[in-house]
């Protein structure tokens, strides 16, 4: 869909993973940034949206780590196996472009096709309600991104345990900001440049204050710190089915079912990972399919039940619908501990 008729992002998309990417130039290839790049290019097979499915890795509206640019690309700062690294993404006529800055460029590039979902198989869906395959057909290019990374996926969804999420992007931004590193390349140059989130030994560095001044109360702490100590442990579930994968993640106190499900869903794009235990969630799935606005984890599962093997596709075709019950309540009060 285009012009006029293109569905608007609303907070529930966004949360399905919408992210905005400019069109850019119509055609040609893009300028490519000053200084030395790594470059691949790669020709997906069929339609790919990147905003769709790089999206899930962006954390809110200012994360340093993601971000969008008017000529349509993507950038994402990152901390692979090789080190620090920068990626530039961008799409145009059926091609996509791939560039990479520092010491993590090609293990980048390497996997840039996983990470656009080549591994992924749309055609395993089969939408069993009308809001489903009315949601798959106007978002054709989404597909469930694979980053063959658990650290950086975990840490921010700790952070995302029982706060809002204005209040876990918050606490995000500024821990990554200060004590991770700038990104390599144009993008740690940028007016406001990205940053590469720390490595697991500075986070277990950070002082007690400055998780306070993060608004990062004690138990998220605790369990970000019990988490990076096995960090090396926890990247080897990377190489097993997503359920072992979340089984070993949940062996930390402070990891659960949400937590591990929230990691698998981009760690290894688990098409099967639904996430259990989250607050609004089983509202919005009961409202799409049942006009149920209480449904609780129970019933979010019988709802699903049809999409075995492919609920948290279903879950995020759902989020892409907008289709959500009218707000009833007060938003859950933010509350920054770092004003205490």
């Amino acid at each position: 869909m285009a012009g006029r008729f293109a569905p608007r992002p609303t907070r529930t998309t966004v949360r399905g993973g919408h992210v905005g990417v400019p069109a850019g130039a119509a055609a040609g290839i893009p300028r490519q940034a000053a200084g030395p790049a790594r470059v691949r290019r790669w020709v997906p097979e069929g339609p790919l949206d990147l905003g769709l499915v790089l999206g899930p890795l962006r954390r809110g509206p200012g994360d340093p780590t993601f971000r969008t640019t008017p000529d349509g690309s993507v950038w994402r700062a990152t901390l692979t196996p090789l080190g620090p690294g920068t990626l530039r993404v961008r799409a145009y006529g059926g091609e996509v472009l791939g560039e990479a800055w520092g010491p993590g460029a090609q293990w980048l590039l390497e996997r840039l096709p996983r990470l656009l979902g080549a591994a992924d198989d749309p055609d395993a869906f089969e939408p069993r309600h009308r809001v489903v395959a009315l949601a798959r057909h106007r978002r054709p290019g989404l597909r469930l991104t694979r980053t063959g990374l658990v650290l950086e996926s975990l840490i921010p969804s700790v952070l995302e345990q029982k706060v809002t999420t204005d209040e876990a992007y918050r606490a995000w931004r500024l821990l990554v900001r200060r004590f991770g590193e700038p990104a390599p390349g144009p993008a740690g140059v940028f007016e406001r440049p990205m940053w590469v989130m720390p490595a697991a030994r500075t986070w277990a560095l950070i002082p007690s204050w400055e998780w306070h001044r993060a608004g990062v109360d004690d138990k998220r702490a605790s369990t970000i710190l019990r988490a990076v100590r096995v960090a090396a442990r926890l990247e080897q579930a990377v190489g097993m089915p997503a359920v072992e994968a979340r089984a070993r993640l949940e062996v930390v106190p402070g990891i659960g079912p949400w937590t591990s499900a929230e990691v698998v869903q981009r760690s290894h794009g688990a098409a099967d990972a639904v996430t259990v235990g989250d607050l609004h969630l089983p509202g919005i799935v009961g409202w799409a399919l049942a006009r149920n606005r209480d449904a609780d984890d129970a019933e979010m599962l019988r709802l699903l039940e049809p999409y075995a093997g492919q609920r948290h596709r279903a879950a995020r075709l759902i989020l892409l619908s907008g289709q959500v019950p009218g707000r009833r309540a007060p938003k859950m009060p933010r509350v920054d501990i770092g004003l205490l």
